[in-house]
């Protein structure tokens, strides 16, 4: 069991060029991939988020990576139009004002579009460095999840165990419903009849509010979620979708239960199962 959330950084450096990877995990419910690289570096965006979809099933992943380049060349052009453009400007300014001022080569050059600067960047060279760095992160964000996972299913089974306590206490009631429902037509039919009580007939009724009020289906469907949820748990690295779907079918189980059985100690077993269930439930939401 892992969870979705984690954080991990990684950084490498070769020579002049050094990059730094970070990835972040949060909760969702399918997996979403984002990439944010800084210089953008187009081409090589699949290939990092094919990598960590391989890695990973399910949560919102972002992976950031910062390359300093020192080394990269660089190359500087002059737009002269644009050039002239702000040198007249600023000439008639000086003018209307009665400046006797002439527009300087540093005031030009920072105005906007004057130099227009083009970075070479070599993507294989570049990859050359984020490979190892994603890859080094990626291991850590996984032992993160790993760690954190672990924690969530301590809790998880303790929950799991609330649940099966409080099945084993509805399943010695349940032997009790049919006596109580006997007892209950006897007393109905000797408050009409007196003491000629057909027993074959209270035997009958009992039988057809037995078919009505009987839970041994249920109990015996919400052992079998309970056994495959510890299953799944413990041998499904990636569980999150399938433990989803248990709970939804334990939780049917339970609503079927409480509104079948009227006793006191059932409906107090299922309040305490309820609970813990919700609490199941909120721990799914951070498991892969």
């Amino acid at each position: 069991m892992k969870s979705m959330t984690g954080y991990a950084r990684a950084t490498r450096q070769d020579g002049g060029l050094a990059c730094t990877l970070e990835i972040k995990g949060y909760n969702h419910r399918f997996l979403d991939i984002q990439v944010f690289t800084h210089p953008p570096l187009p081409a090589l965006e699949p290939d990092i988020r094919g990598y960590m979809a391989k890695r990973f099933s399910r949560g919102k992943i972002e992976v950031s990576i910062k390359i300093k380049d020192c080394d990269a060349p660089i190359a500087v052009a002059i737009n002269r139009e644009a050039a002239r453009s702000y040198r007249e400007a600023a000439s008639r300014l000086a003018e209307e004002c009665d400046l006797d001022e002439k527009p300087s080569l540093a005031l030009l050059f920072g105005m906007a579009g004057v130099l227009e600067i083009e970075t070479t960047r070599d993507e294989a060279r570049y990859w050359g460095i984020i490979e190892p760095a994603l890859y080094t992160a990626a291991d850590q964000f996984e032992a993160e999840r790993v760690r954190e996972g672990r924690r969530t299913g301590e809790d998880i089974r303790a929950y799991i165990d609330i649940l099966e306590r409080m099945k084993e206490k509805i399943s010695v009631q349940a032997p009790l419903l049919e006596a109580s429902l006997q007892e209950h037509i006897r007393g109905r039919f000797a408050e009409v009849l007196g003491d000629a009580v057909d027993e074959t007939r209270v035997l009958t009724e009992t039988a057809a509010l037995l078919m009505k009020y009987t839970i041994g289906e249920e109990l015996c469907r919400l052992g079998a979620h309970l056994e495959e949820f510890r299953e799944e748990g413990a041998g499904n690295a990636a569980a999150g979708k399938k433990l989803d779907f248990l709970c939804q079918e334990i939780n049917r189980e339970i609503n079927t239960i409480g509104s079948k059985t009227p006793q006191l100690e059932v409906s107090r077993a299922v309040v305490a199962m309820k609970e813990a269930l919700e609490n199941i439930r909120e721990q799914l939401r951070n498991v892969e």
